[in-house]
């Protein structure tokens, strides 16, 4: 026989805890006050030791609150994991993919209904992960082409899928271009997380850029809005800025410089084996293409 706590009083522990309010807690939950308050006497009764202590109007985990948090926490994220996976599995084969945002709306999402007309059966479910915090939320691929901040496994696990061609982009008739072996820019626009786009274009083009000042946002959508806004000169992807390009809204004073790295897809579950992930893996290398 499992010794297991009241089972029905974890979601009121977890929450309350989290939010550090009983009333916040049963909003969230869709309970009365009344309701959650029961449930985490019920667990401290069960339990034989207080978990909360009072923190003005609001509760404060204890030590022992603190502790038993710690495990809660993990057993429900299994849960819910497991449980969407259940769910996903029953409606038919899932690929989870995590890409950057600005790939997804700018040319991943666009571009679907292709792989759905070749893959019928298959359904992707999307997450976003960034440079800086690399949130692959249970992701079955990872699809990136700055790979610089993986483990070295996970670098080495890479499936190519096409190459990269980065170049500065800017609204027309802004005054930026080369001049010798510099490339002139009143304002240069940068990412917040990673410069490794600037930097390598630097080394590969062969121009130095000089800036006077720098203006810095955390995802390339806004670099690339900021750029078609005519505040300075952004380093992005050529595929991402193809419409733009197309629309004269950018023009690109020096063309698109290939890099030694490429886009890639980084495999982190099993799933990443399967004829889905195997569809879909074409395609992308066929449409990158």
């Amino acid at each position: 026989m499992r010794r297991l706590p009241p089972l029905s009083a974890l979601r009121s522990f977890e929450a309350t805890a989290r939010l550090g309010s009983v009333t916040q807690a049963a909003a969230e939950l869709g309970r009365t006050h009344g309701a959650v308050s029961r449930q985490l006497r019920s667990l401290q009764d069960a339990a034989g030791f207080a978990l909360f202590d009072k923190a003005g109007t609001g509760l404060r985990l204890n030590a022992h609150g603190t502790a038993m948090l710690r495990f809660v926490a993990r057993a429900l994220d299994t849960l819910e994991e497991g449980w969407d996976r259940l769910r996903d599995d029953a409606g038919g084969p899932v690929l989870h993919v995590a890409c950057s945002a600005t790939f997804a709306m700018r040319w991943l999402v666009p571009r679907l209904p292709g792989f759905y007309q070749t893959c019928a059966d298959a359904r992707l479910r999307l997450s976003m992960t960034t440079a800086r915090e690399l949130r692959f939320e249970g992701a079955d691929l990872v699809v990136a082409w700055d790979r610089s901040t993986y483990p070295a496994a996970d670098r080495a696990r890479a499936i190519p899928l096409g190459e990269v061609a980065f170049g500065p982009v800017c609204a027309p008739g802004y005054p930026a271009g080369p001049d010798g072996s510099c490339f002139r820019m009143p304002a240069r626009i940068g990412h917040d997380h990673t410069a490794r786009a600037w930097d390598n274009w630097q080394a590969r083009a062969g121009l130095v850029p000089a800036f006077g000042t720098e203006l810095r946002f955390p995802h390339t959508h806004l670099c690339i809005e900021a750029a078609i806004a005519g505040l300075g000169v952004a380093m992005v992807e050529r595929r991402l800025v193809l419409d733009e390009l197309a629309t004269g809204r950018l023009v690109a004073p020096c063309g698109f410089t290939g890099f030694a790295e490429g886009w890639a897809a980084v495999p982190f579950s099993g799933r990443a084996d399967t004829p889905a992930a195997h569809a879909f893996l074409r395609w992308l290398r066929e449409t990158l293409a």
